[in-house]
């Protein structure tokens, strides 16, 4: 009886760990062939049928290099971080107050500040770009990362506020009744116990910033190039540079990829226990 529980038992991770490799496979194959792409020579990309084992080459990454790319590179680099960074400098405090008012006027502030999120970025496009002209920050990093820090604004307040929720105020006010001022206990006591969530929020609100191209494309000209539109340069009429595109692909990706897999576990617990109240 034993050894038929075993065999059933044994049958059945056998299937859940094919099942697990398929989806993994399926998962990761458009990225692993995107950086085959990116290593294999001219004539090799498009053969029929593909082949897997071929000679590498980093031309396509050189040619990426010397042009314009590592400058746009640089801009995602620049307006992503600095967007970031100052969407959790105003949210998180932001985020602490709300959390601290009354259920019914938080709630309702917090709704509020999350339907800036709710419209397709399309609706603000006309009205950005007439301010912007305006202003001159058209073409500007300091005017795409305004734009990100706007969006990233809501997504930072709506956020925190759920892991502020749940630390009791008798953490506060034992920090008051013990000489500390109210920014202290909140500097000293509340961030460091929500240190996974601050970590979750950042790597969205980059992520977001990162991967735009919508607003990268209309508000930006030569100067402020991000690195999603740099690699759609290389569709041009002589023809689809498909060897930069792939290399252009990876760089972009490459760097999210590394930074998710070093903070993933404050990644997955952050999201999780923002989700939960109680």
């Amino acid at each position: 009886m034993r050894r038929a529980y075993n065999a059933r038992l044994f049958r059945e991770r056998l299937f859940l760990y094919i099942l697990v490799a398929v989806l993994v496979v399926a998962v990761l194959f458009p990225f692993l062939w995107l950086l085959m792409m990116s290593f294999k020579p001219v004539d090799d990309i498009f053969a029929w049928p593909p082949k897997l084992l071929f000679t590498p080459t980093i031309e396509h990454y050189t040619g990426l290099w010397a042009g314009e790319f590592s400058k746009s590179f640089w801009n995602s680099l620049v307006t992503s971080v600095g967007s970031t960074v100052a969407a959790m400098l105003l949210g998180v405090p932001g985020a602490f107050a709300l959390s601290r008012m009354t259920s019914s006027t938080g709630g309702r502030l917090s709704l509020l500040i999350l339907a800036s999120r709710m419209a397709p970025p399309i609706a603000f496009t006309i009205p950005y770009f007439l301010v912007y002209r305006h202003l001159a920050l058209l073409d500007t990093r300091t005017g795409l990362a305004l734009i990100y820090l706007t969006f990233n604004l809501s997504l930072v307040i709506w956020l925190m506020r759920s892991f502020f929720d749940q630390i009791p105020r008798s953490l506060e006010e034992a920090a008051w009744i013990d000489g500390a001022s109210y920014w202290q206990s909140f500097i000293r006591i509340i961030l460091p116990m929500t240190g996974p969530g601050l970590a979750a929020t950042a790597i969205l609100c980059f992520l977001y910033s990162w991967n735009d191209f919508f607003f990268a494309l209309i508000l930006t000209r030569t100067e402020a190039t991000t690195a999603p539109v740099a690699i759609v340069n290389f569709l041009n009429y002589e023809g689809w540079e498909w060897g930069k595109i792939a290399a252009g692909g990876t760089m972009v990706m490459l760097p999210v990829l590394v930074f998710s897999i070093v903070v993933r576990k404050f990644l997955i617990s952050g999201m999780s226990a923002g989700a939960v109240k109680g």
